[in-house]
């Protein structure tokens, strides 16, 4: 039975990336030492969990570039895929990739996406089966959720003022903080990274062993979270 030893949360946020960050790379840094952090954590094998356009799997012989975001900064989800063209990559996989080479530059990762859409039930029922999957294998492995919050924090924000949201980012904030997938399945569809949040639900099933919280903060009227959940 494989080790799921460890599960970093981190946002799906360009702005950790310094040379995207700009004159804002001041202002992330917490979040992007937290993320890293919480990344060096997990073993030399990971399997990353996003939300994109479309359902799809990378493996980790996948490279590619934050070129559509302004920096042509290249990534891979392996060592051995250091050299490689680049193919398009959807964000979270490119923010995978990224704390891959800050925080351990020996890991592989496989990243799977989901559908923004995707109903909740899907969701953790995803959760179950790749935890059902991680059992059968004999490797240690850690598990990265690349996601973000709600993006209608304030007036400023990438999706406008919705005053509901501090309330829903604080509720989503405290559910990652306290380890509690239960809460994580009720989430609306207004939090990004929803699906994401609730294939963790799934992966977990009950409250983890342990839960910390490195990092919450809404830069820019973005929910973001980083932490660590002890399987």
């Amino acid at each position: 039975m494989t080790v799921l030893s460890a599960i970093a949360i981190v946002p799906s946020a360009p702005l950790l990336v310094p040379e995207l960050a700009s004159s804002a790379a001041g202002e992330t840094e917490d979040a992007r030492s937290a993320a890293i952090a919480a990344a060096a954590g997990l073993p030399s094998r990971w399997i990353a969990v996003g939300v994109a356009q479309d359902d799809g799997v990378y493996g980790p012989a996948a490279a590619g570039t934050f070129g559509g975001y302004g920096v042509d900064v290249r990534v891979a989800l392996s060592p051995q895929a250091a050299g490689a063209d680049p193919i398009a990559l959807p964000l979270c996989a490119l923010i995978a990739g990224w704390l891959r080479g800050q925080a351990r530059p020996d890991a592989t990762v496989e990243v799977h996406t989901l559908r923004g859409d995707l109903p909740s039930a899907a969701a953790v029922d995803h959760g179950k089966a790749l935890r059902e999957r991680l059992d059968a294998d004999a490797d240690a492995v850690g598990v990265l959720i690349v996601a973000d919050g709600a993006n209608t924090l304030t007036p400023a924000a990438p999706g406008g003022y919705d005053e509901r949201s501090p309330a829903v980012q604080a509720a989503l904030d405290d559910a990652l903080a306290a380890g509690d997938p239960a809460a994580l399945t009720q989430l609306p569809d207004s939090v990004l990274g929803r699906p994401a949040y609730q294939v963790l639900a799934g992966l977990t099933g009950s409250r983890p062993q342990g839960a910390e919280e490195l990092y919450r903060g809404a830069p820019y009227g973005v929910g973001y979270f980083v932490g660590v959940w002890t399987p």
